[in-house]
């Protein structure tokens, strides 16, 4: 089938290329026909994340360009786990590991295409490690790794002094195993990973050389970081979810809503799939009023949909603005709700006793530091219960009042709310 021959190009521009192994063969190779690729996620926890969301939408674009997915999950290596700069990972069980694998392939498969002339394919490396002997594995694997060579990796002189297990040590002979058996079986050619993975890509490509006499290619993405050059992917709570369980659609479109100024473009690139004259108008907008946010809203918005579909987008953009006293509150879905004011902060309060008064409620989510502090704001005008100025200091919300049967939002002056959950 026909390629794109620009997609490299688009990729340098959009800084996605931190590696690669020969770069003019790359070219060559994408240029000339569909390349079967493979890129790889270990269920070392029962959610994919930021992280993986850069090599997710990396994926989508080779395969836009014509090239052809092989997306694995890793049901053996995440039984081990890649070896990280900070320590030893915990081991999980075959169930945990089992059960996590279905999640991560639930995440994946809604970003590529599993039908038409370059479809993708899933595949499990547990399949065809589970029943490898150590024996053959030593012989036919580890015959191919200069120990030398493994000890330079950066991650293993890293862990040297601390210590590092055999076990996450020979990492690597299990992941360039993966890239051998895909391209033995499926004619795979090109592999891809986060640039803390290079060791690793660049194993397997030297083990089709080793082994097969055969010609790969590999590139790496550039890890994300914040303007700082700290580790991007955290929020307050933990790492950025891709799962709306772990992380609601509203935090996650909150996290791109504030993105730094001086990120915005580099992560519009990274992970929108806007065309470039679309996104440097942007820029060319942000930098001249960066205080409308123009550019971080396009962000969230394209992000969020990628991820979690267009209504969930539509639902955390109303339900930030109705928190902001600009929507219909009430109009709100339960979950969209309790997700934001968990964020803004929230307080429960016992419904056995009756709902509180105003007062204590301000006091109660600390929106407020004293009863007569309440009773001064509300006589200036400054308090809202569900949107509405409250005007009596005495003002008691009704049970009518609760959104979806439990909820009160509390505001004090523009910017200011709070939660309040009758229980």
């Amino acid at each position: 089938m026909s390629v794109d021959p620009t997609l490299l190009d688009d990729l340098e521009w959009r800084g996605l290329l931190a590696h690669t192994t020969d770069r003019d063969a790359l070219r060559a190779a994408l240029t000339e026909d569909s390349v079967r690729f493979y890129v790889g996620f270990d269920p070392t926890a029962p959610s994919l994340h930021m992280g993986n969301l850069v090599q997710l939408v990396t994926a989508r674009r080779l395969q836009n360009a014509g090239h052809t997915p092989f997306a694995l999950v890793g049901g053996a290596t995440g039984m081990i786990g890649d070896p990280k700069e900070s320590g030893e990972r915990s081991l999980n069980s075959l169930e945990t590991v089992k059960d996590w694998t279905e999640r991560v392939r639930a995440q994946v498969e809604p970003f590529l295409s599993f039908t038409g002339d370059n479809a993708a394919t899933m595949v499990n490396n547990f399949d065809w490690t589970s029943t490898l002997s150590t024996i053959d594995f030593l012989r036919d694997i580890g015959k191919h790794f200069p120990v030398n060579r493994m000890l330079a990796r950066d991650v293993v002189k890293t862990r040297l002094e601390a210590g590092i297990s055999y076990t996450e040590f020979s990492y690597v002979l299990l992941q360039s195993m993966d890239f051998l058996q895909l391209f033995r079986q499926h004619g795979v050619t090109l592999q891809f990973g986060g640039s803390d993975q290079w060791g690793n890509l660049t194993g397997g490509v030297e083990l089709i050389r080793r082994a097969e006499g055969g010609k790969a290619h590999a590139f790496a993405t550039p890890l994300i970081t914040k303007a700082d050059g700290t580790k991007y992917g955290k929020t307050e709570g933990g790492a950025l979810w891709l799962d709306p369980q772990m992380l609601s659609p509203y935090s996650f479109h909150q996290f791109w809503l504030n993105a730094e100024d001086e990120k915005v473009g580099e992560l519009l690139r990274t992970f929108t799939f806007l065309p470039r004259e679309e996104i440097e108008a942007l820029e060319v907008r942000h930098a001249e009023k960066p205080f409308l946010r123009e550019a971080q809203r396009a962000l969230a918005d394209e992000v969020t949909t990628l991820v979690h579909g267009a209504e969930e987008t539509a639902q955390a953009k109303a339900a930030a603005e109705a928190l902001f006293g600009g929507g219909d509150i009430t109009a709100l879905s339960s979950s969209t709700l309790a997700a934001a004011l968990a964020e803004a902060g929230a307080v429960d309060v016992d419904a056995g006793g009756g709902i509180p008064g105003v007062v204590e409620l301000l006091t109660l989510t600390g929106l407020a530091a004293s009863k007569g502090e309440a009773r001064r704001t509300v006589s200036e005008g400054g308090v809202y219960v569900n949107n509405v100025r409250v005007e009596d200091a005495d003002h008691v919300p009704s049970s009518s009042d609760l959104i979806a049967g439990s909820w009160l939002v509390l505001r004090r002056g523009k910017k200011r709310f709070a939660g309040v959950r009758m229980r």
